[in-house]
Formats: C-alpha cells, sequence, structure tokens
C-alpha cells in the first residue's frame, strides 16, 4: 500500500475497527470517592489527593452555623477594630458581630450596615449597660484606649456579658486586680487579646523551643520600635495610655519571653529615653531597653521605641542552634526559620505554615471557651502578670538598679489549655 492509500484508506479502516482511539464510555462518569469527600461527625471531609511529596491540603471550614456562633458587642470604633477586627470577623467560625458599642452615632451607623447589625444594637457610651438586655450578645470586645479597660470590664462583667479585652490589659496592676476579680464574681469568661499567642508562626517557634530538639534556650531577643507621628493621640497621654513604648509595643516581647519559654522572670533590668524637648513625650516614654532573667538561666533582651523605624523580630539563641521569627509581632507577614550544625556545614532551614487570620483565631478561641466553659489560654491572669513585671521594670528604670521578684509557681502558671487547632 502507497502511503497515500495508508492515509486516505488504511487509518481510516484503523479508526474504523475502533483501534486508533478509545470508544467513548455510554454516559457520565461517576466521581470518584476522593473527588465527594464524605460527612463525618458534622463536617465534610475529602482523603488526600496529593503525592507524599507535597503537603495535604487542609480539611475544608467547618464553621458552626451563625445561629449557633457567639454574638460579639464591639465597644469602641477606631482603626484597630474597622481595620482588623471587624473584617476578621468574616473569618471566624464560632463568632459573629450583633452589636457596637461607640460615641460616634453616623460611623457606627455605617459600619452596622456594613456588617448586617441591626440599628437597635448600636449603643453609646453611655447606654452601654443596656446590653445586659441583648440576648443576642454573649460576650464583647473592649477595643478601648487603655485608660478604659477597667471600667468597660466592670460595667459588662455586671451585665452578665463575657469579655475579650485589648492588651494591655489596663493602666495598672491593681486595675487588673479588679478586673480579673469582677469577672470572676459575677461568673463570665475574661480573656486579653495576646493575638501572638494564638499565631501560627509565633506557636511553632515556641514548641521548638520546649521540645528539646535544639537543646537548651540561653538568650531571647525581641525587638518592636515603630515611629509614632506628631499628630495629637492618646497614646501620648499617660492617663489613657498607662505609659508609652513599654505598654504599647514593648509587651509584646516581654509576653513573648513568658509565653515562649513558660517562665516567669526573678529578676529585670530597664532603661528608657525620650528625646528632650519633643512635646510627644511630656507624659509617656520614647524607647526602653530591658533585660529579663528566669530560673533556668535563659536571659531575654527586649527593646522598644515610638522612634525608631518599624522592626518586630524574635530570636531564640539555643544550644544547638538558633530560630529567628521575622515580623513575630506584626499583623502579618511572618516567617520561620531556624538554624543547626549539619555535619561541617551550618544548616538553615526555612518552615512555611500558611498565615492566618490573628484576630479571627483569637476571636474563635474565645468563643469556643464560652460555649464549652473553658479556661482561655490568655485569661486576665495572664494579664496582670505583665502588669506586675511592667510595674517592676518602670521602678528599675526609675531607680537605675535590677528588681527582683517573687519565684512563680509551675511552667504556664497563669495560662489555661493550649487552644484547639483550626
Amino acid at each position: 500500500m502507497s502511503r497515500r492509500g495508508l492515509v486516505s484508506g488504511g487509518a481510516v479502516g484503523l479508526l474504523g475497527a475502533g483501534l486508533a482511539r478509545p470508544a467513548l464510555a455510554a454516559g457520565p462518569v461517576p466521581p470518584a470517592p476522593a473527588d465527594i469527600g464524605q460527612v463525618e461527625n458534622g463536617r465534610v471531609t475529602f482523603p488526600n489527593w496529593k503525592g507524599e511529596a507535597d503537603r495535604p491540603s487542609p480539611p475544608p471550614p467547618a464553621p458552626l452555623p451563625p445561629g449557633k456562633r457567639v454574638g460579639f458587642a464591639v465597644v469602641g470604633l477606631g482603626r484597630l477594630s474597622l481595620e482588623r477586627i471587624m473584617p476578621a470577623f468574616a473569618q471566624c467560625k464560632r463568632a459573629r458581630p450583633v452589636a457596637l458599642v461607640s460615641g460616634t452615632p453616623k460611623k457606627a451607623q455605617a459600619v452596622a450596615a456594613q456588617h448586617g447589625i441591626r440599628p437597635e444594637a448600636i449603643y453609646g457610651y453611655g447606654e452601654f449597660d443596656s446590653i445586659r438586655d441583648n440576648p443576642e450578645v454573649g460576650a464583647v470586645y473592649i477595643v478601648l484606649p487603655n485608660g478604659m479597660h477597667r471600667e468597660f470590664t466592670l460595667r459588662a462583667a455586671k451585665a452578665g456579658k463575657h469579655v475579650l479585652c485589648e492588651k494591655p490589659m489596663a493602666n495598672s496592676a491593681a486595675e487588673a486586680e479588679e478586673m480579673v476579680a469582677a469577672c470572676r464574681d459575677s461568673g463570665v469568661t475574661l480573656m486579653v487579646a495576646y493575638r501572638c499567642q494564638y499565631e501560627p508562626y509565633n506557636r511553632r517557634a515556641t514548641e521548638l523551643l520546649r521540645s528539646g530538639e535544639l537543646g537548651a534556650p540561653r538568650f531571647i531577643e525581641a525587638v518592636n520600635t515603630q515611629v509614632q507621628g506628631e499628630v495629637d493621640q492618646w497614646r501620648f497621654k499617660r492617663a489613657m495610655a498607662g505609659g508609652g513604648a513599654l505598654p504599647d509595643i514593648g509587651l509584646y516581647g516581654l509576653n513573648a519571653a513568658r509565653f515562649y519559654s513558660g517562665e516567669e522572670p526573678v529578676e529585670v533590668f530597664a532603661r528608657i529615653h525620650s528625646t528632650p524637648g519633643d512635646p510627644r513625650w511630656r507624659e509617656v516614654e520614647e524607647s526602653i531597653a530591658f533585660m529579663l532573667r528566669f530560673p533556668s538561666g535563659l536571659m531575654a533582651s527586649c527593646a522598644a521605641s515610638y522612634g525608631a523605624h518599624e522592626c518586630k523580630d524574635l530570636r531564640l539563641n539555643l544550644q544547638k542552634g538558633w530560630v529567628a521569627v521575622d515580623d513575630a509581632f506584626a499583623y502579618e507577614g511572618q516567617s520561620l526559620r531556624l538554624a543547626r550544625r549539619e555535619g561541617k556545614a551550618e544548616r538553615v532551614e526555612e518552615i512555611r505554615l500558611g498565615q492566618k487570620n490573628q484576630f479571627a483565631e483569637e476571636i474563635d478561641h474565645m468563643a469556643e471557651c464560652v460555649l464549652s466553659g473553658r479556661v482561655p489560654r490568655t485569661p486576665g491572669d495572664e494579664g496582670l502578670q505583665d502588669h506586675r513585671i511592667m510595674e517592676a521594670l518602670y521602678e528599675s528604670a526609675r531607680t537605675g538598679t535590677p528588681v527582683s521578684l517573687p519565684p512563680a509557681g509551675a511552667p504556664d502558671a497563669t495560662r489555661g489549655p493550649e487552644p484547639e487547632a483550626n
């Protein structure tokens, strides 16, 4: 057969005989079980469809039905509430916003319309106590200047509502003690919004420190700096802020050293500097550097400033390696590296975990604690302990000498159980 004949006749013959292509199946092909998934305990799950070389995909979200989620009243509609907290509710699985408390009615009305909150569930500060009559509100999230935390925590406890309070918890240890007592006596949950304790990269670094995989920890270095503008704001007023760089951003390094190690410091030392003649620092400090010494021999060196370019990094130095968490205290963008010996070489690894919304994680944890009656990972006692240490740091800066602290009890004595994995 010629080539022309093969093309014109032979190939057609082969096709006609069904040898060049498979016959089409009759009717639609049923989906495979891996594509359908299954329902287990009320949630849909899928088997892993990836090969061993790749990470398995996470399971689908399993949010509670809206009517079963904990309803939150957001108290204060400043930048943090509107830029971070209200958007975070869209990613929450156990919580939803149902009420707003604000001193600016027009702003509150606009926000309520954006988030589907009923106009009747908008409260002014003066009428805050009437939230006791709103059954949709199970908890309040207090996002006010620090000097107002105590008042609204006490009022919320009296109204029988659980309290999630932004950090720092108050303006002083005495105020924090009063808040803890009020919530305890009213039988409501009090949680402090230490978002970094719920953030995946900080949690993984904590696991690395505590596992002993890299030996005993020796040093923690934490830096949290930013440049505050000259515009008048509540952070420059001691009555509203309780202090300057220390309670606002220095608290991150202080709290991280405590929750990473599980220990409490037995001695602290601090130095403060504020640029002379700058009106911003008439009442609060611009910069602080401080050290914490722990019973195990671990030492933490922390720095915070309102006058240095933005840096929010943390580093752990251990016997057998180091761990670095870049942007550890930022709202997003964390990364994690660790180094250790590999034969005659230094091996540096990067661990990629994927980002999660820290605010959604902490809000959902609070909601889960309300629903289950469990103690939060960061209860009021956690915030109270930080205030006691900050007061010792201010005393050290004032006197120029180290300040000793009483020994603490068991590790993580001020914390509740670890959050459930989402």
